[in-house]
């Protein structure tokens, strides 16, 4: 009985990361795509947000060729700078930059179109400002852009690992690897539970009797949206959604859905895939789609998690997980004295930083059931 409790691994305090990390990894749920953030100092953890912005401003009113809008957007232009009104083919040209929130524009080239100045509200896209020989500094755009802060609270996630004085003593379990086996089953529950919270979470700061929670992707994303009109799932509604996340300066390369609706996106796109020589394998899964507006590829995550008649199409750049400075995963010998067997416990507390959600990621919402989508493929294939 007593070498029971004289296993390798007694009194001793493991780092799971690595090992966590492995098995996110090889998940299929959107916890994959975060990267490794730096340690959260405290629970409240706050980042600054990137300095990505579109390129393209909105005119809020105009006098003749004077447009005013917003500090932010006249920021974006310099004396010279070319810009077109959204599906327009007319090309403008600033001739003054008459203060931070005023400008003076002339027509450029007609380009067959029979505007000669943009309407309150139009959204003006902005083409690129020329630059003479021998520009000096400060000539050129600066995209400078002051960077909002946002945050997200640190939570607590343990699981036990328990293995009673039998099971120890049965060769099948191999006795220490059965621990490394359970431990490894627990990992994988905390994987679970992060791969939720990082979609569904929402923000509680930790106070006295209140545990702290982290917020995920439905509470930051919230602005860019498309309706899926109780339709089948397809490229049109990715491009829709990619066209709103370049809009804004992000780059979507991810889609985040349900595994039925992984489904359907293949369906639709196997008559697209090709078969070389190198081939050794033949099969009709489609994991990537082509971006129509860029030409990359956007690969399908099929998320259990995700409703069926969800998805988010995400730039994946702004993802990152934090570690509170002292709360990186790890195991520790938690037997106690007089127990009948093994028990260790597994214990993190962190957080997701996701910068820039709401230019990084597109809601599609409202799709068509995917049982039903693959039932009206089969029948009209």
């Amino acid at each position: 009985m007593g070498t029971i409790y004289q296993y390798s691994f007694s009194n001793k305090v493991r780092d799971l990361g690595m090992t966590l990390s492995d098995i996110i990894a090889q998940a299929p749920g959107f916890i994959r795509i975060f990267g490794s953030g730096p340690d959260a100092r405290q629970q409240k953890h706050e980042w600054l947000e990137d300095q990505i912005s579109p390129r393209s401003l909105t005119a809020v009113s105009i006098d003749t060729l004077t447009i005013t809008g917003s500090t932010a957007d006249v920021a974006k232009l310099k004396a010279g700078s070319l810009f077109t009104i959204k599906d327009d083919t007319a090309l403008f040209r600033v001739a003054s930059i008459d203060s931070t929130t005023t400008f003076t524009i002339v027509l450029a080239a007609a380009n067959g179109s029979a505007t000669t100045a943009p309407s309150a509200a139009d959204v003006l896209n902005i083409v690129g400002t020329p630059m003479s020989g021998g520009s000096n500094n400060g000539d050129g755009e600066s995209g400078l852009k002051e960077s909002s802060v946002e945050y997200n609270y640190t939570q607590i996630f343990r699981k036990e690992v328990i293995m009673t004085r039998s099971a120890l003593g049965i060769d099948i379990y191999g006795n220490e690897n059965a621990i490394n086996v359970q431990t490894a089953n627990q990992l994988q529950l905390v994987a679970r539970d992060m791969n939720r919270q990082a979609l569904f979470g929402v923000r509680v700061n930790p106070a006295s009797g209140v545990k702290g929670e982290a917020q995920g992707l439905y509470g930051y994303a919230d602005e860019l949206v498309v309706d899926g009109g109780s339709l089948q799932f397809d490229n049109y509604m990715i491009n829709d959604a990619g066209q709103l996340i370049l809009a804004e300066g992000g780059v979507p390369s991810i889609i985040v859905c349900a595994p039925g609706q992984a489904r359907v996106l293949s369906a639709i796109n196997v008559d697209k895939v090709q078969v070389i020589q190198a081939d050794t394998m033949r099969g009709e899964y489609v994991s990537n789609v082509a971006n129509d507006i860029t030409g990359g590829r956007q690969v399908i995550i099929a998320d259990y998690d995700m409703p069926d008649t969800e998805a988010f199409l995400v730039d994946p750049s702004g993802f990152k997980t934090s570690y509170l400075t002292n709360g990186h995963m790890r195991d520790e010998d938690t037997t106690t004295k007089g127990f009948d067997g093994i028990q260790r416990t597994i214990l993190g507390e962190l957080t997701f930083e996701m910068k820039n959600a709401n230019q990084r990621c597109c809601r599609i919402h409202s799709l068509m059931a995917s049982a039903t989508a693959i039932a009206a493929i089969k029948a009209a294939s």
